[in-house]
Order: C-alpha cells, then sequence, then structure tokens
C-alpha cells in the first residue's frame, strides 16, 4: 500500500469536526455526499474496465454515498445494481436514494449461484464510526461476494472494522482490492488489524480544508526524508559517531553496528567483549563508561543483546547518564526506570515491540496512535512503537505513523537494525528528535521493500545504502 506522505490522519471525531466546518461555511450534508459519491464513481469507473457493478448501501450516510456513485455510473453508461441493507435513515441519504431510478434489491438477500456474482463490488454499507460489530449474515454476505469479485472495493473504510483502533469487530471479514478515503484518512487506513483488510487506499477530495480541521497534535503518515549527502569538507565525525554498548550476545550489537554504518555513519565504536572481525571498519574496544565521555559521539544505542543481569544494568546507567543522544531498545527496556528517564536532558528514542511495551508501560487503553502519545508523554521520549504498524511519537503528541510493513520483516535481527539506522539519524543532527526517528524506519521500511522476501537481518542491513540513495 503506497500512501500520500505526510498526509493528515483524522479520527471519527476530527471527520465529523471537518465536516461541520464545511457546513457552517455554506456546504451542506447533500453537497458533500454528491462529492463523495462522485469521486467514488469516478475511480470505480476507471477501475472496473467496462464490468457489471453490484453497490451494496447500508441505511446511512456511508449508503447515501453508494447510491450517489450508482446514479453518476449509471449516467456513464455502466451497468449498475444496488442492494440496500434497508431504508436511508438520514436526510441527505433519503435525498441520495430518490436520485437512484433503478431497482433497489434486498440485502443480504439470497446469495447468487457462483457464476452470476457481479465483477466489481463496491461496499458502501457502513463507514466511519461505526461502534459495534456488523450483523453476522450482513458479514458474510459481504465477504462472500467480496470474495468472488474480480475487483473489491470499500468505501471509506471496509464494513466492519473500527475507525479510530483499526479494531476488527468481525472475525472473517472481507479484504478488499481497493479502499476508498472520503476527505482524508483514518487511523484504520494504516492500524492493523484493519489495514489488512483496505488493499490500496487512494483519497478521495471532498473539498474539506483538511488543514484547518487539524486538531493538535497532529498525526500524519510517514515521509520519505530529505537527507544531506556529505560534502568536500565532511570528514567521519561530522558524518556521525555512533556508540554501541553490547552484551553477552554480540551478534545483535554487531547488527546495530553495520546498520549505522550501513544508514551512512561515519565512525562506529563498537563497546563489546566479543573478538574482532569483518567488517573491521567497526571500532571495536571493551567495554568502559569512560568511552562515552568522547565529546564525539552523536549517538549511542543500548539494549540489542545487553542482557538483564547486574552488568547490563551499570551499562544502562552509564548510558542514562550520558549527554549523548541515546537509542534504547529490546533488553534495556525491560530494566529501565520510567521516572529516571523523565529527568533526563538529552534526547532519547524508545524502541519497543508490543511485548516491550507492554512491559514498561502496562496495558493502556485506546488506540495504537493513542498508546503510544501517552507512552511519549510519560517517558519524555520519542518513542518508536515498532511492529506491521509502526507508531513514531513525540513527547508533545505529534506523531508519524508508518505504512503497514513488509511481513518479512518478521525474523530475529531486524530489530536491532532498526537501531543502528534511527542513531545514525541522530548523530547526523537530522531536524528534530521526531523527524530522526521517523527518518530511521522510513529507510528500514524502505530497505525492506527493496529486497521483497526471505531475507536475513545482515541482508536487510546491506540494503540500507540502496534506501539511503532514495533521499538523497
Amino acid at each position: 500500500m503506497r500512501l500520500p506522505e505526510g498526509a493528515p490522519i483524522l479520527t471519527a471525531a476530527q471527520m465529523r469536526a471537518a465536516e461541520d466546518r464545511a457546513i457552517a461555511d455554506g456546504a451542506s450534508v447533500t453537497t458533500l455526499m454528491e462529492r463523495a459519491g462522485t469521486g467514488v464513481a469516478e475511480t470505480v469507473h476507471r477501475l472496473a474496465a467496462g464490468g457489471e457493478v453490484l453497490i451494496l448501501c447500508g441505511p446511512g450516510n456511508n449508503g447515501g454515498d453508494g447510491y450517489v456513485a450508482a446514479r453518476v455510473l449509471a449516467n456513464h453508461g455502466m451497468r449498475v445494481r444496488v442492494a440496500a441493507l434497508g431504508d436511508p435513515r438520514t436526510e441527505a441519504a433519503a435525498e441520495a436514494r430518490n436520485g437512484w431510478i433503478g431497482p433497489v434489491e434486498a440485502f443480504p438477500g439470497e446469495l447468487p449461484g457462483a457464476h452470476q456474482f457481479a465483477p466489481v463490488i463496491v461496499d458502501a454499507v457502513f463507514g466511519t464510526g461505526l461502534s459495534r460489530p456488523v450483523d453476522a449474515p450482513v458479514a458474510t454476505a459481504i465477504k462472500t461476494l467480496a470474495d468472488h469479485a474480480r475487483l473489491s472495493i470499500a468505501v471509506d473504510l471496509p464494513s466492519g472494522v473500527e475507525t479510530d483502533t483499526g479494531g476488527d469487530f468481525d472475525r472473517g471479514l472481507a479484504n478488499f482490492g481497493v479502499t476508498l478515503a472520503l476527505g482524508a484518512l483514518k487511523p484504520a487506513h494504516l492500524l492493523q488489524p484493519a489495514a489488512a483488510h483496505c488493499g490500496t487506499v487512494h483519497t478521495i477530495d471532498i473539498g474539506l480544508e483538511r488543514d484547518e480541521t487539524l486538531a493538535e497534535p497532529t498525526v500524519r503518515t510517514l515521509s520519505a526524508p530529505r537527507l544531506a549527502k556529505p560534502q568536500p569538507s565532511s570528514h567521519k565525525y561530522s558524518r556521525g559517531m555512533v556508540a554501541i554498548i553490547s552484551g553477552p550476545m554480540h551478534g545483535a550489537s554487531e547488527l546495530a553496528a553495520l546498520a549505522a554504518y550501513r544508514a551512512g555513519a561515519g565512525y562506529v565504536l563498537l563497546l563489546t567483549g566479543g573478538l574482532p572481525h569483518p567488517p573491521h571498519a567497526i571500532v571495536r574496544q571493551r567495554w568502559s563508561a569512560d568511552a562515552l565521555d568522547d565529546k564525539r559521539v552523536g549517538a549511542v544505542v543500548i539494549g540489542p543483546g545487553l542482557g538483564r543481569d547486574d552488568r547490563a544494568r551499570e551499562k544502562l546507567d552509564a548510558a542514562l547518564a550520558s549527554p549523548h543522544p541515546l537509542v534504547i531498545d529490546g533488553d534495556a527496556l525491560h530494566l529501565l526506570d520510567l521516572d529516571r528517564l523523565v529527568t533526563r536532558e538529552a534526547p532519547t528514542v524508545l524502541t519497543p515491540h508490543a511485548g516491550e511495551f507492554a512491559a514498561l508501560f502496562g496495558e493502556v487503553e485506546g488506540s495504537k496512535i493513542a498508546r503510544t502519545q501517552h507512552a511519549a508523554r510519560r517517558s519524555n521520549a520519542v518513542v518508536v512503537f515498532k511492529g506491521a504498524d509502526t507508531v513514531i511519537v513525540a513527547p508533545d503528541g505529534s506523531a508519524n505513523v508508518a505504512l503497514p510493513a513488509s511481513g518479512w520483516l518478521s525474523v530475529a535481527g531486524t530489530g536491532d537494525v532498526l537501531a543502528g539506522a534511527i542513531a545514525t539519524m541522530l548523530a547526523q543532527n537530522t531536524a528534530t528528535l521526531l523527524e530522526a526517528a521517523s527518518a530511521g524506519v522510513w529507510l528500514h521500511a524502505e530497505a525492506a521493500r527493496l529486497l521483497d522476501r526471505c531475507f536475513l537481518a545482515d541482508e536487510l542491513a546491506d540494503a540500507l545504502p540502496h534506501a539511503l540513495a532514495r533521499t538523497l
């Protein structure tokens, strides 16, 4: 899924507020519905390749969008059928229904034989704001029709997902080929498990002033970073010196060190008890807290392969006491005292996966975005909540949400690679702390996309220069 970079992400309440502002400025619900339905129809017309279209309409305004789309498609000369869950329950949806002069079938009715399924299905049953599971017969019918279609399209959101959390109210929901986000992206377009049902997401402009609708803090899709090439005056320290504190599992810290170099660092110092081996460009020396006194160090990584014993705690204490930007990952997250972190003056980035997040912050209510915002405020750090739907949040709550990540990243060591990449961005003073962490996440995801499938974490690190080339 390739979504607009830097695009705003609105919750259901923010979307309603945006629509209310548009109405206060002279638009009407009917006008917004007409824009939405026309935009849906134009996209369906372009993608349907002349196939018959079956539009499933719900009783609310999402169904009204479907009726408008049906009318516009029919006016384009396409074969269109409409099936409705019931009579419209809003004035605007009823007006849209009256504009459709064709028959309306009952839905869910008796499903056709396999040879009678429509080649194009449009789900306009339930959209933004759904707060309960879809009735089982309705959910089953949508899934059956979508599964048999050549092309399945969801209007705004697939019916059965929760807008703000990305939750999946119903097991066995249909997977759509395309989802048409009306007005703006919603959290469910990026958060799992809902994002897995959306397919390719396109945004339909319905005339909202989106920048004016954004509540503080802003939440946006992750953008590709704009990184600078080394200049003739550059040297190894100006390009960023990264120090990585190792533990008993040397391979993890070696991966972080390799990734730091591959992401563009000029000097990587691995503080380890392991034996030297290629690449020899990594400077290895035995751990000593004094090594962190070097003012040339631009960022420190601690956690990959660190262990959780008293020796590990001593190393973490030294890292927290250092004046350098710090990336805390893996084992170190299980040893971390949040109260001490809050008072740390130097920039800090935490990179937990779901298990580490729960161990550090406990059970937090809300969406993954809301939980990460809570964690960033609580820790006074940028929090990179990793996963198939990585969320990056600054202490002020501003957030970037990455596009759904490659499932092939689910292999040991890829988190160590991410920690090294983020550290390089910190050491190079990449704009703000949020932008530095986000740049590391983007490079990591892009490297995985370039590799495609079945790769090792070592290969992921080696692919970082190819991802980096796309930002220069």
